[in-house]
């Protein structure tokens, strides 16, 4: 198993492009908002999700022990 020191401040922001993602998924998903409401706003929020984590994923690839 392999360790990566990770800052409060660099989990935080793992956890919230998860939460971005994770929402964006669900708002593609649910029956609320209408259709296209719905796909805009899924979509805009899966973007944010993957955009944000290339970065995040690098950072804490070259951090690793």
């Amino acid at each position: 198993m392999r360790n990566v020191k990770l800052s409060m401040p660099e989990l935080a922001l793992i956890a919230g492009t998860r939460a971005a993602l994770g929402a964006g998924v669900a708002l593609l998903l649910a029956d609320r908002l209408s259709s296209e409401q719905r796909r805009a706003a899924g979509t805009a929020l899966a973007m944010v999700g993957v955009i944000s984590t290339v970065p995040l994923l690098l950072e804490v690839l070259a951090n690793r022990e």
